[in-house]
């Protein structure tokens, strides 16, 4: 066996390992080769006597518990990238509710090889993650442990929660899918049957929260990346638009530099500017994110967008004039 594919071998072993599934096309993503390739490692450690196995209901791979096998050694490079981020984002609840992080990063760390050991701590005095300001998370750690359990066991749940979009409290029975931290809040995503569809609540909002003891069944083939579609951040409208946006010189290169959109094409222009191109679903969120770039930027296209914007405008001057 190469090089090149012992360590592959050795990285589908490490996955399977983390008691999480994974099916082909992940192990494929992961690996940076072929589902082709990946299904001759499988039968490679099938024949080595692996204890691996495909959960048709999970829809992916996993050894089996029984059997342990000691992790790949890390390198430099991962040990560094680990520490860091699980110790900066688990530290004084720069991600909230991911302080437990920051005591895996203590142990990972404790159980380096001395000299790596001696590495990773003189490096990370000159690295840092400067978290963003988060919504409050304070007393949810009891509402994030049910989530993460009724997603696990696949319980629905009965809410109550505090709906801004209704404008009251509400009370819908739960089916949860996917915990999503975005932004600056934790989000639980699922199917609600109060509105007999699947939606996005904030965890903030949840005012309680219980079990029901009643099962659901997860979607097959559905994906969070399916949900989200062609939103610009969560929240999709049913519509979508082409929206067309010019970026005056001065902010041009800062817009330019940052993939905000799997749609997203930008033009450069002799003065410096750009023209930015994208295919959302809504209008709202990526309103308020045009917003915050001030007369720095204009609506070229949809009219429906630029109205929008228009309208704001003239109510900014009026409260100022």
């Amino acid at each position: 066996m190469d090089i090149g594919r012992l360590h592959r071998v050795l990285k589908i072993i490490t996955l399977l390992q983390t008691r999480r599934y994974y099916n082909s096309d992940e192990l494929a993503r992961e690996c940076s080769v072929s589902r082709r390739t990946i299904y001759r490692d499988i039968n490679t450690l099938d024949a080595a006597g692996i204890p691996l196995y495909y959960d048709r209901k999970a829809g992916g791979y996993q050894i089996h518990q029984t059997c342990f096998l000691p992790p790949v050694n890390l390198t430099i490079e991962e040990a560094l990238s680990v520490v860091l981020l699980a110790g900066e984002l688990g530290a004084k609840g720069r991600v909230p509710l991911l302080a437990p992080a920051y005591d895996a990063a203590t142990k990972i760390e404790s159980n380096l090889p001395v000299g790596l050991r001696s590495i990773i701590a003189q490096t990370l005095r000159y690295m840092k993650i400067r978290g963003q300001r988060f919504a409050r998370h304070k007393g949810l750690e009891g509402i994030y442990g049910q989530l993460r359990q009724a997603i696990l066991h696949r319980e629905q749940m009965d809410a109550v929660y505090i709906s801004f979009h209704e404008a009251k409290q509400i009370r819908t029975r739960l089916a949860p899918y996917w915990l999503l931290f975005h932004a600056r809040a934790w989000y639980i995503i699922g199917y609600s049957s109060r509105h007999r569809a699947v939606r996005t609540f904030k965890l903030g909002r949840i005012k309680s929260l219980g079990p029901t003891g009643v099962r659901f069944k997860f979607p097959r083939r559905m994906t969070l990346d399916d949900y989200l579609g062609n939103a610009w951040q969560m929240i999709r409208e049913g519509q979508i638009y082409h929206i067309k946006l010019r970026f005056a010189p001065v902010v041009a290169p800062n817009v330019a530099e940052v993939n905000w959109h799997k749609t997203q094409k930008i033009t450069w222009h002799e003065d410096g500017a750009i023209t930015f191109e994208v295919n959302v679903d809504g209008l709202k969120e990526i309103y308020w994110w045009i917003l915050g770039y001030g007369d720095q930027v204009e609506v070229i296209s949809p009219q429906r967008l630029r109205n929008m914007v228009h309208g704001t405008a003239e109510r900014i001057v009026k409260k100022y004039a």
